[in-house]
């Protein structure tokens, strides 16, 4: 080797190592950066668009955030919709809208009138209802976790389907409790009960009525309501140290805007034996708000009817509802901030399609924050109405009997349960 080529190896042999020792740093700083770093640092973990997403587990904030939602009535034209190529069911292209929305809420109410049997036991829609289970899962994907399943469509079929539908719900995560069906006595018998800010919940769920196509097949499949049942209950719940008694109610005159007599009395009765929040459904159309004052000096708040959610009914009552917003004090168990999130149920057919009602016709389902509706969308439902006449009706129809119910926008919504 002579001189020149000596002295190449040797700076060869520098740059060698030189390279060699500059790997060893990067992997160095590489070890640092992820495993002594602070907790967090670079990371956008706490920049999630839901503030309250980030929040520590158990974090109480001052009031228990609740909502709650009308129908959900897996009609034909909506099961079309879902159904994939594969012959299972996706629901959650026409609701994904409401993700957001029910994630900033503590208790998430949902109404499931109808039959979840499983396709093994055929797929039918109106007027005698067998969902596929995907629709309980569905329901479950978007953050429902309190759930009534009592109607006068729970005996559209058999129990077999009772039996499906109740184990479709108890396979679903994150749910609070559900009630008004039942696999046997004991679970007809048995009251259900959750947990939220350290305040005991118990949850009642009942129908006044079964369809007459739809008799009762026993007397433990479905939670039909009467003032004996009601008050044991009750006072299971009392004794078993619930401090906040939620009653749903499967009741009313359908497509009625007015409650009816046993409603009101049914109402007081309720209020009478120290309930706290009743939860009206059956009328598929908005009904109002009411405060009534119980024979012990309590105060109990009544949603007559909360209309629908997923569905493809057709007159514009049925179409423009909305989700109920309240608030629940856990120091005095007091019922504040009560607002209505205005939603839109959207699916479109031509005017000869319409008078013909030819459903199946009907395409584009999804449903809207009314906010986010436009004329022109709402024109081609053939509805003959306006964004203006509906938000008139839900707020005259709401405020009726003088309780102060405000038609919020999402940002308003997100504003007060961000508190």
């Amino acid at each position: 080797m002579d001189k020149v080529d000596y002295h190449r190896h040797r700076k060869q042999r520098r740059n060698l190592v030189f390279r060699l020792l500059i790997l060893m740093g990067l992997i160095v700083t590489a070890f640092l950066y992820n495993y002594i770093k602070p907790a967090g640092y670079g990371s956008t973990r706490h920049s999630a668009p839901n503030a309250k997403a980030a929040l520590p587990s158990g974090y109480n904030r001052p009031f228990i955030n609740m909502i709650a939602t009308g129908d959900w009535i897996a009609h034909d034209s909506i099961n079309a919709a879902a159904k994939l190529p594969n012959g299972t069911y996706n629901y959650m292209p026409m609701i994904d809208d409401f993700l957001p929305v029910f994630q900033a809420a503590d208790i998430r109410f949902c109404n499931d009138p109808i039959l979840n049997g499983g396709e093994s036991l055929g797929i039918s829609g109106y007027p005698k209802f067998n969902s596929p289970t995907e629709f309980v899962t569905d329901m479950g994907k978007l953050g429902c976790n309190l759930i009534n399943l009592a109607s006068n469509h729970s005996f559209d079929f058999t129990q077999t389907n009772v039996n499906n539908s109740v184990s479709a719900w108890q396979h679903t995560p994150g749910i609070l409790a559900f009630a008004g069906e039942n696999q046997n006595q004991t679970q007809h018998e048995s009251v259900k009960y959750f947990t939220k800010h350290g305040i005991k919940f118990a949850f009642l769920a009942y129908t006044t009525y079964s369809n007459s196509d739809a008799p009762p097949l026993n007397n433990y499949g479905v939670n039909i309501f009467s003032k004996a049942f009601a008050s044991q209950q009750i006072n299971t719940a009392r004794q078993n140290g619930a401090k906040f008694i939620i009653v749903s109610m499967r009741w009313g005159t359908e497509y009625s805007q007015t409650i009816n007599p046993i409603q009101a009395a049914d109402a007081q009765w309720l209020a009478d034996q120290g309930v706290n929040l009743i939860l009206g459904q059956g009328t598929h159309e908005l009904q109002p708000v009411q405060w009534l004052s119980g024979s012990h000096g309590n105060k109990t708040l009544v949603w007559y009817g909360l209309g629908n959610f997923l569905h493809t009914q057709e007159p514009a009552a049925t179409i423009f509802n909305g989700i109920a917003v309240m608030q629940i004090n856990p120091k005095t168990l007091a019922i504040s901030g009560l607002g209505f999130l205005p939603i839109y149920m959207h699916y479109e057919w031509t005017e000869a399609q319409s008078a013909a009602d030819d459903i199946d016709a009907r395409t584009n389902l999804h449903l809207y924050l009314l906010e986010d509706a436009t004329q022109s969308l709402i024109n081609t439902q053939q509805l003959n109405t306006t964004i203006q006449a509906q938000e008139q009706r839900i707020t005259s129809t709401l405020n009726s009997y003088g309780v102060n119910v405000v038609l919020l926008t999402s940002k308003q919504y997100y504003a007060e349960f961000d508190q």
